[in-house]
This record gives C-alpha cells, sequence and structure tokens, in this order.
C-alpha cells in the first residue's frame, strides 16, 4: 500500500522549503509559473536560454536565473549531473518548447530532431535527475505543460504534435513509477496561450494556409474553441500551482484540459 492519505487540509498551496524547477521560464507560461510558484513560498530556478530573460524573472520573484539551452546535450548533463542544479528539485515544471510550422513533405528532419529533444528528450533527463531527491523526501510534484496537441493533431505541426504525445506517455509512466512513493506527475493541455511561442505562430500560419494575419487567431486558432479568446498565461499557471498542493495528492497520470472547449469535439 502507499500510505494513509495526506491529512485533510485548505486550498492554499504552501511551497515553504521547496525547490521548483520551471523551464522555459524566461516569458510566457514559464514566467508566470515562476511567479505563482516563488508567491507559494518556493526557491525556483528559472530556467531559460535567454540570460538577459531569465535574470529579469528571476529577480521579479526573488529566484535563481539557470542560463540552459535545452537543446544542447552537453548542457543537460551538467544540469542533471549527481550534483547539478536539477538534484535537490522537489518540483518540477517542464515547459520550455518551440514550435515549425510546414507540412511533412517540407519539414526539415534536423528540426524535427530539435523538437523532440526540448520537448520530450529534456523532460525525461530531468525527471531521470530529480526522481532520486524525491523520493529520499517522500514528496515531489512533475508538472508537464503539454497541450491539447497531446490530445488531438493539427496539420503542419508534426514535430510538436509528436512531442506532445510523447510528453503524455512520460508523464503516465512516471505517475505509475512514483505514485507510491509520494511523487506525482501530471500535464496540462492548454488550447492557444497569449505567449512569444503563440504570437511567432500567426505568420507562419497565414503564410502556410494563405490567409491574413489578422484572420488567424479567429479562424483557425480560436475555430474549435467555445470560448472564444486566448487563454492567460496566469490561468495556466493556477492549475499548476493546484497540482503542486498537498489536497491534490491524489491527482496523478491524468491530463489536465484547459482548451475552452477545444477537445469536446
Amino acid at each position: 500500500m502507499s500510505g494513509p492519505a495526506p491529512a485533510a487540509a485548505g486550498s492554499g498551496l504552501d511551497l515553504s522549503g521547496r525547490c521548483a524547477l520551471v523551464t522555459g521560464a524566461g516569458s510566457g507560461i514559464g514566467a508566470a509559473c515562476a511567479e505563482r510558484l516563488a508567491a507559494a513560498g518556493a526557491a525556483v530556478l528559472v530556467l531559460d536560454r535567454d540570460r538577459t530573460a531569465a535574470e529579469r524573472v528571476a529577480t521579479a520573484v526573488g529566484g535563481q536565473p539557470l542560463v540552459v539551452d535545452l537543446a544542447e546535450p552537453q548542457a543537460v548533463q551538467a544540469l542533471c549531473a549527481p550534483d547539478g542544479p536539477a538534484g535537490h528539485v522537489d518540483v518540477l515544471v517542464n515547459n520550455a518548447g518551440l514550435q515549425h510550422v510546414a507540412p511533412v513533405e517540407d519539414f526539415p528532419p534536423e528540426r524535427f530532431a530539435l523538437i523532440l529533444r526540448v520537448m520530450l528528450q529534456a523532460p525525461f533527463e530531468l525527471a531521470r535527475a530529480v526522481l532520486p531527491h524525491m523520493y529520499a523526501r517522500g514528496w515531489g510534484r512533475l508538472v508537464h505543460i503539454s497541450s491539447v496537441h497531446g490530445l488531438r493533431a493539427s496539420p503542419h505541426k508534426s514535430a510538436y504534435v509528436a512531442a506532445k504525445h510523447g510528453l503524455e506517455g512520460l508523464s503516465k509512466v512516471l505517475a505509475l513509477e512514483a505514485g507510491g512513493r509520494g511523487v506525482t506527475s501530471n500535464t496540462i493541455c492548454p488550447g492557444y496561450v497569449r505567449t512569444p511561442l503563440v504570437e511567432g505562430q500567426v505568420a507562419a500560419q497565414a503564410a502556410t494556409r494563405g490567409i491574413p494575419e489578422s484572420e488567424v487567431v479567429e479562424r483557425v486558432m480560436l475555430a474549435s474553441s467555445a470560448v472564444k479568446r486566448l487563454i492567460e498565461p496566469a490561468e495556466v499557471a493556477d492549475l499548476a500551482a493546484y497540482l503542486c498542493a498537498d489536497s491534490a495528492a491524489y491527482a496523478n497520470g491524468s491530463s489536465f484540459v484547459l482548451d475552452g472547449g477545444w477537445s469536446a469535439r
């Protein structure tokens, strides 16, 4: 048996004494998660490949910047080494990502490999690095920022969809292996969030589909959503924070959809 259920507690989040690592934390969802977890008392490692962005967010939340490019295997190895920064992490938020929009026949193989390296290989290596510390403390939270594209496909996004589907599977395996040891693993599956990544897709989608940029958000991005607006990063961060709370200890191996009704169709 996994032991007794945690004592009843309020819905408030107290991460005092915990260390949280958020990847891609220089902007967007990652920055919002760093802010939310720091507000709950966590010591936050703000990881981003952009030094200026990492330092800016770290200063704002009272955290520590980590300048790491998750596309570089040696940098990831140093991050995940037994004596590296990931070795004492209690909360891991796998958020870093990138996008490329093109039909499969025109999709550069090196770009496909890069996206999987950052969005699937790196989360695996980070999870592998943080688990021993989490197991030793009998508590840990793995929160993976997936996407509705982890559950559904869209044309011209083969690498992104493949990476997010893989992240969903990885999270479920982690949930089964770690759930009995006080560590949970879940994904958050947002629709289109108001982030630099999404904003950067507008021009690419317009060019690929032959429509004006002004029509991309409504006709493409929000076409399947009943709620006709982009999601704000803070909304995703609030859900991530809930998954880190003691009151969410039974939430494990699940995909929490935040897509305005897109996947309800």
